[in-house]
């Protein structure tokens, strides 16, 4: 929190200043009124006329200062929470991972806007909370210019009065955080359940997961009603505790009056004065708030921003030109395909296939083995590097919103590559059905069309990055079987000559690869063709052919 709104400090101090002029003038109204009251019990019309002018002239500078001190205040917030919203962006999106681990989509969106805003809003509470601490000293000042014992009694009651603030705010911080942790995981179920929309309406499973959402909702629920307990009584106690003291300043300012101490004027001043106060002790209340909340939700920000990486070292860069040979060996596994290889893999236990394509893409390093491109360890590159050589692509895969000719470019690929990948994934057919072919918009995750079409288009994407390594996870389970081989012949053709590793059962993928390499029970068991494997191995049979 400290460093996001480090960088705004020009202006919060700018907003500062002049959230300070405003509170300065709103102080000295009434000051300036019982001067004036008693300019003109004196009789002095000159002196009125200037002190008048003199009032004017304040009520012009407050109006100013309160417009554009609040106009930078707010911008400074939003700024600081933007910066702070990139930040976890980034952290989320970084290459080595590790920001997601035990958290929910929905919990790291709620972290990146609603966690992000609140501290940003400290922004705003540092202005207005400095603002208010000098407006009490400049009133207090000018009561000592009126009566030495109501400005001690200002500045001696103020120093007690915020500590008091800063200690009933406590608890008021804990349930904060407390809020925003139930709250983001009730997001983070909703938005799992609304993406595994179709999934569970297959499973006819919508009344456990309406059932798991309500108790967690409740849960979010109950810490929310105390968290806003909590703030209506923190604030309930700095109003009472507030009207307390501006009572205590009111009756000494009487007595002093009538001991004749002071004169009528300043009676006014004192009594007036003593009103503007309860504008600035009653920001205490809402500042101490939006504090409280702000160091809660700091927390949650700094523990994503701060998260162990899920593969730490490797800043070697991958051997280039890149040949594509790859070697892994892992417990029992043992795996070795030769530069220009289309190599299928299939894997009886779907763990160990899923395994595979994260070792590949480096989402995580072996504990027991080694994983190589052309010899030299992955654990040794640097993942940005390495996945623009290696692109592993796991069985479930998102589309982003936009055109279909931007969700497989992605910025990247140019017409003529997009269209032969179009092509070869059958995707083409699915543009052809389109309004607007290649330029249809895919709205809300691509979700109008069916899950054979997204996948059409998700596997075009893969092949559209040209990698010199690519690795498909059953990148056709949801296609017809006469789609599916005319799609294995295509991508056959179009990744000649450059490593291709084809995790899958599906017969017509396995059909067009050089070899078959069979990992049954944590080891190779089989290596062939598809051919081979399926007239002499049993294993391969019912894995694949059943």
């Amino acid at each position: 929190m400290k460093q996001a709104l480090t960088r705004q400090r020009r202006l919060i101090v700018l907003s500062t200043f002049l959230a300070t002029c405003h509170q300065a003038g709103e102080a000295a109204v009434p000051f300036l009124i019982g001067v004036i009251i008693d300019r003109a019990v004196d009789g002095g019309v000159g002196d009125l006329f200037l002190w008048l002018g003199v009032l004017g002239a304040i009520y012009i500078g407050l109006s100013y200062s309160f417009r554009y001190g609040a106009r930078t205040g707010e911008r400074a917030s939003e700024q600081a929470a933007h910066d702070l919203r990139l930040q976890v962006t980034r952290r989320v999106l970084h290459d080595r991972g590790g920001a997601e681990t035990g958290r929910l989509p929905g919990a790291l969106v709620s972290i990146a806007t609603s966690d992000t805003a609140r501290v940003g809003a400290v922004a705003v509470a540092i202005v207005y909370g400095t603002a208010a601490v000098i407006a009490v000293i400049f009133s207090a000042v000018l009561l000592l210019s009126i009566s030495i014992p109501l400005g001690l009694l200002v500045l001696l009651g103020l120093p007690p009065l915020m500590w008091l603030t800063r200690l009933i705010g406590k608890p008021l911080e804990a349930r904060s955080e407390t809020e925003q942790e139930h709250g983001a995981h009730a997001s983070g179920i909703a938005a799992d359940l609304v993406a595994g929309l179709r999934v569970v309406k297959g499973l006819r499973a919508e009344e456990a997961a309406v059932e798991r959402y309500r108790v967690r909702s409740r849960t979010a629920l109950t810490a929310t009603v105390r968290a806003a307990r909590a703030e209506t009584a923190y604030q309930g106690i700095v109003i009472v505790v507030s009207g307390l003291f501006l009572a205590v300043i009111a009756v000494v300012g009487g007595i002093l009056a009538v001991r004749g101490d002071i004169t009528v004027g300043q009676l006014i001043s004192s009594v007036g004065l003593a009103q503007f106060l309860v504008g600035p002790l009653s920001t205490f209340g809402w500042v101490g708030a939006d504090l409280a909340q702000g160091r809660a939700s700091a927390k949650r920000v700094a523990a994503v921003l701060s998260a162990d990486e899920a593969v730490a070292g490797g800043e070697q860069t991958p051997v280039t030109p890149v040949r594509g040979a790859i070697e892994l060996r892992v417990r029992e596994i043992a795996v070795k395909l030769a530069p220009g290889e289309i190599v299928g893999v299939v894997a009886t236990d779907p763990a160990e296939a899923t395994e595979i394509v994260r070792l590949l893409n480096r989402s995580f390093d072996p504990a027991d083995g080694t994983v190589s491109l052309d010899g030299v360890a992955l654990s040794s590159l640097r993942p940005e590097e390495l996945r623009a050589a290696v692109l592993a692509v796991e069985h479930h895969t998102d589309l982003f919103d936009g055109t279909v000719r931007s969700a497989v470019a992605l910025d990247r690929a140019g017409p003529a590559t997009v269209d032969a990948a179009m092509a070869a994934a059958d995707a083409d057919e699915v543009a052809r059905n389109l309004p607007a072919g290649l330029d249809s918009v895919l709205g809300d995750g691509a979700r109008t069309l069916s899950g054979g079409q997204r996948q059409r288009i998700a596997l075009a994407r893969a092949l559209a990055a040209d990698a010199p390594v690519l690795v498909l996870h059953d990148p056709t389970t949801a296609v017809d079987a006469v789609t599916e081989a005319r799609i294995a012949q295509r991508v056959r053709a179009m990744r000649e000559g450059r490593t291709t590793v084809l995790i899958t059962t599906s017969p017509a993928l396995l059909a067009v690869t050089d070899r078959v390499v069979m990992l049954h029970e944590g080891a190779v068991v089989a290596d062939g063709t598809h051919g081979e494997l399926a007239a002499g191995d049993e294993t391969y049979r019912e894995t694949v052919l059943a």
